[in-house]
């Protein structure tokens, strides 16, 4: 007995279009993991730039993300805002955010001044967390928002002391009445509060695209080696 290869159009067609459409997919994942490589390197290069002065900024004018930033003012105390289901190292926790006005300005800027675990008891219970009194120097760096996370119903109007999913700038300054800058700032520097401030480096995705990239090349070899193996046949000598 001997083999040989029946050409069929049909199964040859609908193997064409499955590796075309396997090699395509995956080349685009591929570029996107390209462009999402790029945004990193972007996102360690303004970390190495000077820092900004966020006093010396006007309402329109918004920092690159991720840029050092430093700023002059007080902590407006009566705001504090606790943005909820925050984990860090495994725990679940809080990121406490709250306004704080610039110096010779009426402007003010939402900080994440850092984060703390949830009680284990109370879920709601929120410890006694100190605020730096009078005029401070900030250290930290720029974020367009405090993140965005899924939310089930309709949450409830923002108010002092609240426990937030998702809060943004806008919705900040309707509720507050202050004038805040477009951008937020996660803190750096220790203010001796108890806070942790080891901020998460945002997952650009670079290897969820490899993966992908990955599924759909494998998904093209697949089709190409079952048209082949399904057009062999055994023949008589």
């Amino acid at each position: 007995m001997r083999l040989s290869f029946r050409f069929r159009w049909v199964p040859f067609l609908a193997a064409a279009l499955v590796v075309a459409v396997g090699i395509s997919l995956g080349n685009w994942q591929l570029r996107r993991a390209e462009q999402k490589l790029a945004l990193q390197e972007q996102m360690l290069m303004r970390a190495e730039f000077a820092p900004v002065n966020s006093n010396a900024l006007t309402p329109e004018q918004t920092p690159e993300e991720f840029r050092r930033v430093i700023a002059e003012g007080e902590f407006i105390s009566a705001w504090p805002v606790y943005l909820d289901n925050r984990p860090y190292q495994g725990r679940a926790g809080f990121y406490l955010l709250m306004p704080f006005k610039l110096v010779g300005s009426e402007q003010s800027i939402l900080i994440m001044r850092g984060w703390f675990p949830r009680d284990a008891i109370n879920r709601e219970h929120i410890p006694t967390i100190p605020v730096p009194e009078g005029v401070i120097r900030l250290e930290g760096r720029v974020r367009a928002s405090t993140g965005k996370l899924m939310q089930l119903g309709e949450a409830a109007a923002l108010q002092p002391g609240a426990l937030a999913q998702n809060v943004d700038v806008e919705e900040f300054a309707r509720a507050s009445k202050l004038s805040l800058q477009t951008f937020i700032i996660e803190q750096t520097n220790d203010a001796a509060d108890g806070l942790v401030r080891d901020w998460p480096i945002p997952s650009v995705g670079i290897d969820k695209h490899k993966g992908y990239a990955f599924q759909w090349y494998s998904l093209a070899l697949v089709a190409a080696v079952f048209f082949l193996l399904t057009g062999f046949k055994r023949a008589s000598n």
